[in-house]
């Protein structure tokens, strides 16, 4: 009985690989849509997409070119999706916030499938299978699969651009690249981990130069805005710096003592630690470190965790991944809650569409908390708007300009009533003059009435002295 052996049931093979292919999408999937609505809240960043998203093109470019060029591209994919869905300008209907996220949750399926792919081609089947899982599970992974924001995109496009890397597609590796930078230019810093990798390569050589040459335009205008756009971050504090020894450590224990394949680590570690390192260095002369600028440098964590998982064997190894599952459960279920992220500027409209009254002067201090309400037009269109020079679409910007101080004092004077929209107890006054006339003619010639203290914000009503009901 000669001839070759045949294969051994192929068609249970392909149905095999098939499903631990699909898994990290689809868990990645299930995860993003679990309470993606996330109690009906909207921190002040995603109304910020939501509201420039439903400005015209033409509107777009303007303020591309005056303070916000960093997410111009993202903001246009989000104007499209918001058209296709039939969203109105008011984000708390017509299903908004769906329309919102659903990006971010398929650019995170998206990313974990590349992540599986990766881990797949440099330690094989089960390795890349428990990466993706991992990359999916992960807490950051799961809140910014859940925002408005550009940062899911960005990571999915930085995986698949590693995983070209590995298959030296150089011209499909710029494309994805460069997409990645220009959805949020910081994607660049994966360029240096990809230099750990591919460097020799004459390809890779040229796909880079060819990134950096096509993000210059991007970045001269963005550098023009930088003061406006990270002003407000300080230099890196010691929780920066703590989240990223953890990092560190972690990519550390599952990399020791050659644990991981060569090829893989050679990938994982720059992918994870360069990017965030890179940034905290650049951040003490100039502060912009935010972790979610480089939330794509938790693939590599999680391509090490998966090499190093799918080589456990006993439930001794599997310990340390055991013991982590109810905190992780429990992140999970707080990541779903209003209270995970800073403020909800949907709780901040429905409490003012409550206490105030049609035409009451709102006064927002500062100046850029009136993002609380610019994504509830139905509420803010019903206040007169006291320090308010020239809309946000009008003066191509994020919030408006305002008065000089001297014509808002002489306003604020001649109301009866103002409802004021200010940040909690104990965070920083801004010390520029418009918001100092504020403070001072409200503390002055206006008793306190009513404070009503929201997630994130406080909501005071202030009359004339002596005229509070």
């Amino acid at each position: 009985m000669g001839g070759a052996p045949l294969p051994r049931n192929p068609p249970e093979d392909r149905i095999r690989t098939a499903v631990r292919r699909a898994l990290p999408p689809l868990l990645a999937l299930v995860l993003g849509l679990w309470g993606l609505g996330r109690g009906g809240s909207m921190w002040r960043d995603e109304s910020v997409t939501w509201q420039v998203a439903h400005r015209p093109p033409s509107g777009l470019w303007e303020l591309a070119g005056q303070v916000d060029a960093v997410h111009g591209l993202y903001y246009l994919l989000v104007h499209a999706v918001l058209r296709i869905a039939g969203t109105g300008p008011d984000a708390a209907l017509d299903g908004g916030l769906w329309a919102l996220r659903l990006p971010s949750v398929a650019a995170t399926a998206l990313a974990a499938a590349g992540v599986a792919a990766v881990g797949r081609r440099l330690a094989g089947e089960r390795a890349g299978m428990i990466a993706g899982a991992v990359y999916a599970v992960l807490p950051p992974v799961q809140a910014y699969a859940q925002e408005g924001r550009s940062y899911a995109l960005v990571a999915a496009a930085v995986v698949w651009a590693t995983y070209l890397m590995l298959r030296e597609r150089w011209a499909a590796y710029g494309a994805v690249m460069l997409l990645g930078c220009w959805l949020h230019e910081f994607a660049v810093l994966a360029l240096a981990a990809h230099a750990v990798t591919a460097r020799r390569s004459p390809g890779w050589r040229r796909s880079a130069c060819a990134v950096l040459a096509l993000l210059l335009p991007l970045a001269a205008v963005s550098a023009r805005q930088a003061e406006q756009q990270l002003g407000w971050l300080g230099r890196p504090k010691w929780h920066d710096w703590a989240a990223y020894a953890v990092v560190v450590a972690a990519v550390w224990l599952l990399a020791r003592r050659g644990a991981l394949p060569d090829r893989l680590a050679r990938v994982a570690v720059p992918l994870a630690l360069m990017p965030p390192g890179l940034l905290l260095a650049v951040s003490l002369v100039h502060p912009w470190y935010v972790d979610r600028y480089v939330l794509y440098s938790l693939a590599g964590l999680a391509l090490a965790a998966g090499a190093r998982l799918a080589n456990a064997r006993g439930r001794r190894r599997w310990a340390p991944a055991a013991v982590l599952l109810v905190p992780a459960v429990c992140w999970s279920v707080w990541l779903r809650t209003p209270e995970s992220r800073k403020d909800d500027a949907l709780a901040v409209a429905a409490a003012v569409r409550e206490q105030a009254r049609p035409g009451d002067p709102v006064l927002f201090m500062p100046a850029r908390r009136r993002e609380w309400l610019l994504s509830s037009p139905g509420v803010y269109g019903t206040l007169d708007d006291l320090a308010l020079e020239r809309t946000p679409a009008a003066s191509a910007s994020l919030w408006g300009t305002e008065l000089p101080p001297d014509e808002i004092r002489a306003r604020l004077l001649a109301s009866p009533r103002v409802v004021a929209l200010t940040d909690p107890e104990g965070q920083p006054l801004d010390p520029y003059p418009r918001e100092a006339v504020k403070r001072e003619v409200l503390a002055t010639h206006f008793d306190v009435c009513s404070v009503t203290s929201l997630h994130g914000a406080r909501l005071t009503i202030h009359a004339r002295r002596g005229t509070c009901p």
